[in-house]
């Protein structure tokens, strides 16, 4: 979806069109996989990251064009909503030291975008969803003014319907109607880009959704939308609800939601999930280029497969494949699930603990999988957004591997010399490890992280000022400690 898309409104004939070059482009992808070179070199790290843009009252400031014409970077894009922006970072060798690597960048881009920023009376903020956001902060005003997002939100209203509801439980439950797709603007994430061989994706892939509810449990730091206390990660069911609507159920439609964690663990490879994305969901932006990938193919170049990427980038499991024709063509794993903030270093503890672990337990995977049933896990998914931190998940325990439901903190806690061992045999340096581990560590002792404290911190000023205000206050602090990156754990009491 970072294409520019020159219209909003296609013909019969269009989509027809772009349906059969997304079937060609599979075949083109099944020869990909199998030629020797493809995918060859070195293990990378990649992140995207997602901002706010708020003024000085805490409350969204919708100058995303303005910032992006000073800052003149061709990685800093225009996001959903007019008060968001997006920082694609460099990617980085997994060897050595990655993850201070990206944290060195980001507290470098927060800087010159702070500085931009203050200049139209603004600042950036790295938080999953901004607390103080109004009902009126939402609508087609707030939209970035870009094809691509028009096109979109005609096209799900096409599929959805014109009017959709969002429906979330929680300390305050909250119950809402749109037509358009500005309210999944609200969420900002930390977007991960790991590199991997396609001879082992499968069971990459497997192990990285293995462990992505216990990270996300820990990671969590998003439990306002509208100022109503609700999932430890709302981002988890706004996205689904913004895109598909509350009441758009595979079981009672028969059509399988764009927003999803999978359809079931991964057999082969990747192959089958781009395979997925083009047999299950119907396209919704059919864009086609002249390029024929069978002849470049033919030639012994590397195709680009616009199409069929334009359309997986229309579906949105809360882990992907991407392929990419750089270097004779090489597959990541695009981990989505983690939220923006709350400070650079805990994002990179967040990262380093999902990559460790899933490194860890890969060679174990296949020994996982029978003791771990594919709807256990998506019930981890949802049980660790909604309860965050405080969250009992499904585990397989014990010598002979038994499903028991146990506290995410002694599972994490167990699982640490598992992580540390999967990033160090990845190469990174142990003195890497042992901090961003660190920072995860103390998270564990302190029984804390972004949304624990934010709840924590409403809670306390609500018994003495009204909830905007208390809001505005909380958000003041996040912003302090956040610029002067302390990990989270750290963060005391207002």
């Amino acid at each position: 979806m970072g294409l520019e898309i020159r219209k909003s409104e296609f013909s019969g004939a269009e989509y027809e069109r772009f349906t059969n070059k997304l079937f060609g482009h599979l075949d083109v992808l099944q020869q990909l996989l199998q030629r020797p070179d493809f995918g060859q070199g070195k293990v990378t790290l990649g992140a995207e990251l997602e901002l706010y843009i708020v003024d000085h009252k805490g409350c969204p400031l919708p100058v995303n064009r303005e910032i992006q014409a000073r800052m003149n970077d061709p990685q800093l894009t225009l996001e959903l909503n007019r008060y968001n922006l997006e920082y694609n970072l460099t990617p980085v060798d997994m060897a050595g030291r990655p993850f201070s690597a990206i944290e060195t960048e980001i507290r470098d881009v927060l800087k010159k975008l702070n500085v931009l920023a203050e200049q139209q009376s603004g600042q950036i903020v790295p938080i999953g969803i901004l607390p103080t956001l109004q009902r009126c902060d939402f609508g087609l005003h707030a939209m970035t003014d870009l094809s691509r997002y028009h096109a979109l939100t005609k096209a799900l209203a096409q599929m959805r319907g014109q009017t959709y509801a969002i429906r979330i439980d929680g300390e305050d439950p909250i119950s809402l109607r749109a037509n358009d797709v500005t309210l999944e603007g609200a969420n900002t994430s930390l977007q991960m880009h790991y590199r991997v061989a396609p001879q082992q994706f499968a069971d990459s892939y497997n192990a990285i959704q293995l462990v992505t509810p216990l990270v996300l449990a820990i990671a969590a730091n998003s439990p306002f939308l509208l100022g109503n206390r609700l999932w430890h990660e709302t981002r988890i069911p706004l996205f689904k609800h913004a895109i598909d609507g509350c009441d758009h159920l595979s079981v009672k439609t028969g059509q399988p939601d764009r927003v999803n964690f999978g359809h079931g663990w991964a057999r082969h490879g990747a192959y089958e999930l781009f395979a997925e994305t083009v047999y299950l969901h119907q396209p919704i932006l059919p864009v086609c280029k002249r390029e024929s990938a069978g002849r470049l193919l033919a030639e012994g170049k590397t195709p680009s497969l616009f199409e069929l990427m334009l359309h997986h980038g229309t579906v949105w499991p809360w882990n992907r494949p991407v392929y990419d024709p750089v270097d004779t063509g090489h597959l990541r794993i695009e981990i989505r699930a983690l939220p923006a903030g709350p400070s650079a270093c805990d994002m990179m503890a967040n990262a380093a603990l999902i990559i460790g672990l899933a490194e860890g337990l890969r060679e174990r995977i296949e020994e996982i999988i029978p003791a771990m049933p594919f709807q256990t896990l998506e019930y981890n998914f949802y049980h660790a957004a909604q309860q965050g931190i405080n969250a009992q998940l499904m585990w397989p325990s014990g010598p002979r591997e038994r499903l028991l439901r146990r506290p995410v903190i002694d599972i994490l806690t167990e699982l640490l010399p598992i992580a540390r061992r999967g990033l160090l045999n990845a190469g990174i340096n142990r003195t890497e490890v042992d901090y961003y581990l660190g920072i995860i560590e103390q998270r564990l002792a302190a029984r804390s992280n972004g949304a624990c404290w934010q709840l924590r911190q409403f809670n306390r000023l609500s018994k003495s000022m009204v909830k905007r205000r208390a809001l505005r206050r909380m958000l003041d602090q996040y912003i302090d400690y956040s610029r002067n990156n302390t990990p989270v754990a750290e963060w005391g009491d207002i």
